[in-house]
């Protein structure tokens, strides 16, 4: 029995460490995709959805920590359990949704084009005929260009949005397409008022461009699911989203 006893306060004990030392590992692309995440002089990633994941944690009750990687691993590494939770401003899409699951939305964006400083503005396939559009891999704006820019433009695909910006601001590619919202903020900034300007918001497609932002979760994670989403109502409802997002936009993401 005093064996049994031994095994038995040992065994709980493993398990009281084991639920304390747990944690909600959140997955992040591995590059500055301002004002959402990016890195301070420490190497510490910050930015609004840094703090949007804190406030979320917050309401949870859980410690919480980022792992980042290239864009195009979030979902391999989402589903070999490298992280629990892709919160990478990532579009809920149908597409994705064959092979992941999706919090509710936590923000929205559309999606434009922005072109040389001297290029004519507009943003339809007959404003784009006959020029090449700078476009990040694995995105919806890919999937957008193949339905509505193929037959009028070429594509030169990046691994990272920063690419394509150095090669718009290098005249080797006339427009950058992706979400509207970091787009804008490149522009505000000196390297983009150098170079750039803003050619406009392309049609909705909400089956090709989703129906806003969510957290990535692997098929069937009902429970982790339900928390984060039980957390982000919370958060637009107590104002906490609110006093983050005025830090860094002039409107509401939930709504743009």
């Amino acid at each position: 029995m005093k064996l049994l006893s031994i095994l038995l306060t040992g065994t709980a004990l493993a398990l009281s460490i084991a639920t304390a030392s747990a944690e909600v590992r959140f997955g992040i692309m591995n590059e500055a995709y301002p004002p959402f995440f990016t890195k301070d002089p420490s190497g510490k990633w910050v930015g609004w959805e840094i703090e949007l994941m804190d406030a979320v944690c917050a309401e949870m009750k859980e410690t919480c920590s980022v792992v980042d990687m290239s864009w195009d691993g979030l979902i391999p590494g989402l589903q070999a359990k490298k992280f629990d939770v892709i919160w990478s401003s990532m579009s809920i899409t149908d597409e994705r949704k064959q092979t992941i699951d999706f919090t509710d939305k936590y923000y929205n964006t559309p999606s434009k084009l922005i072109g040389a400083k001297d290029g004519t503005t507009g943003a339809s396939p007959d404003d784009v005929s006959g020029k090449t559009i700078g476009i990040q891999v694995s995105t919806i704006q890919s999937e957008y260009y193949k339905k509505y820019f193929a037959d009028k433009a070429s594509e030169k695909t990046y691994t990272t949005l920063d690419e394509a910006f150095q090669d718009l601001a290098a005249g080797r590619i006339d427009y950058v397409f992706g979400d509207s919202i970091p787009l804008s903020e490149l522009l505000k900034s000196d390297f983009g008022k150098e170079c750039c300007k803003d050619m406009g918001n392309v049609k909705d497609d909400p089956a090709i461009l989703g129906s806003g932002i969510g957290g990535g979760l692997r098929k069937g994670d009902q429970a982790l699911r339900e928390k984060l989403n039980a957390a982000i109502t919370a958060v637009r409802a107590n104002g906490k989203y609110a006093e983050i997002s005025k830090k860094y936009f002039d409107f509401d993401p939930y709504d743009r």
